[in-house]
């Protein structure tokens, strides 16, 4: 079967590299308890927030094998950071991602989050039936033609 005429991968090649920067976030909610079995780093495969950190970072570096038409994107920092919102009872997850090129950083970054996410939901899916893994959106970008825009 030969791929569609109707798709392909978009042609940035006349566009000028600019510095640019993808902000998105999500989260897991969960049972207080897990929360609380986060927070202290019991869970049985351990360190929750440190081996979803890693998961997001080395998600954004792949995101072109991942999504298909994705560009291969030099970056220069992915940063992951998480908030136990205790109220609801969940992870707050964001992920930065900033380099140069000529396209932007957005897919890197829900990326980066969406793995992290799903890495938490991995290592507490053992002593949590109730998680779930929501609203993951893009929250900002800055660079390019388009210039700053914050969506949060």
């Amino acid at each position: 079967m030969s791929p569609s005429p109707d798709i392909s991968m978009v042609d940035v090649s006349a566009k000028a590299v600019t510095a640019r920067q993808a902000a998105a976030k999500g989260r897991v909610v969960m049972q207080a308890s897990t929360l609380s079995l986060v927070k202290e780093g019991n869970l049985p495969k351990g360190d929750v927030l440190a081996a979803a950190r890693v998961a997001g970072i080395m998600a954004a570096k792949q995101t072109h094998r991942l999504i298909p038409l994705c560009h291969p994107l030099l970056i220069d920092n992915v940063n992951i950071e998480f908030s136990l919102d205790q109220q609801a009872s969940a992870v707050e997850i964001t992920a930065t991602v900033k380099g140069s090129g000529k396209t932007g950083f957005e897919m890197e970054a829900l990326t980066a989050v969406a793995i992290s996410g799903l890495t938490i939901y991995d290592m507490c899916k053992t002593v949590d039936a109730t998680l779930r893994l929501e609203n993951i959106r893009l929250t900002s970008k800055s660079g390019g033609k388009s210039g700053t825009i914050a969506l949060e």
